[in-house]
């Protein structure tokens, strides 16, 4: 007899417990960055390319960390090889034990959502993940059909809330206070026995107030905390979207995390090295922020 798998919130909990960091690694296959790749290479030759980069962070983070978040646009661009390359790291990542929150962003009505979230988070989906980010400012009646496919899935959703880049409070804040209050609503009834929820919010570390105050408001709800290293957000500034019991915060760190700042040939040949190792040094920098919450170490 086959067992439903638990509850996202609790998969998660205990990812970060494990790992004793709640730092979750992007995979962003920028084309002009990928190693290896070099000017004129065919959109094959790149999406080969980022389907090796995919494996090789994987590789790097396993055991370190709890989490991944592939960017599908990446993968997108380069057409229909590039979206069996995003197929292919998702479940490569599934099948090394790391969450996948899937970093889509979808946001539509009726069966146009229902189709984005078949095929993400149903279990037989082509890009499977264990949470996908959605958006919300088309109406709350356009998360229905996530919420239904996340739930029939053990899945979860990360609804955009207070997003990282410098625009986002014109159109973000006034809705903000309304939003949460509706994402409370909506987690109420998935939560687990920690209390936290199936329904989380994507709030930007580049935005510290505001990280405070939706954590405050937000208290049984995981946070998707992009922004933190490259764009901006430190240590101290994303140690407030966390719970007293240290839960609750998965903190995002792409190019940080994958990418040096100059070329290195021993880079292009194998990242795997070079990941593995900045990769622990964001989560020395993290737990240098942490220490005073009761994370698993």
């Amino acid at each position: 007899m086959r067992f439903p798998p638990p509850p996202f919130a609790a998969r998660l909990a205990q990812a970060v417990a494990t790992a004793g960091t709640p730092l979750c690694v992007g995979i962003d296959p920028w084309p002009d960055r990928l190693p290896g790749a070099r000017p004129g290479d065919s959109r094959d030759t790149l999406a080969a390319l980022a389907a090796r980069f995919g494996h090789a962070v994987v590789n790097a983070v396993v055991g370190q960390v709890a989490a991944v978040k592939p960017q599908f646009a990446f993968f997108e661009q380069l057409g229909p090889p590039g979206m069996a390359a995003l197929a292919e790291v998702c479940a490569a990542a599934t099948e090394a034990g790391l969450v996948v929150v899937g970093d889509a962003k979808r946001g539509d009505i009726g069966s146009t959502a229902a189709a984005y979230a078949a095929a993400t988070l149903a279990p037989d989906a082509p890009f499977r993940c264990d949470a996908l980010t959605v958006s919300p400012f088309l109406g709350p009646d356009t998360l229905e059909p996530f919420l239904a496919a996340a739930d029939a899935a053990q899945g979860g959703l990360f609804v955009l809330l207070r997003t990282s880049n410098a625009g986002s409070a014109r159109w973000q804040a006034p809705v903000a206070d309304d939003l949460a209050g509706w994402l409370t609503d909506a987690g109420a009834a998935r939560q687990g026995a920690d209390g936290l929820s199936n329904v989380g919010a994507v709030v930007g570390a580049t935005h510290p107030g505001a990280l405070a105050a939706m954590r405050s408001k937000l208290p049984h709800a995981w946070l998707l905390v992009p922004g933190f290293g490259a764009q901006g957000g430190t240590a101290r500034d994303v140690a407030a979207a966390a719970r007293s019991d240290g839960l609750g915060a998965l903190i995002v760190s792409a190019r940080g995390a994958t990418f040096p700042d100059k070329a290195d040939g021993a880079y292009d040949a194998d990242p795997t090295t070079w990941i593995r190792a900045r990769v622990a040094d964001i989560v020395s920098e993290l737990r240098a922020e942490w220490p005073r919450f009761g994370v698993v170490r």
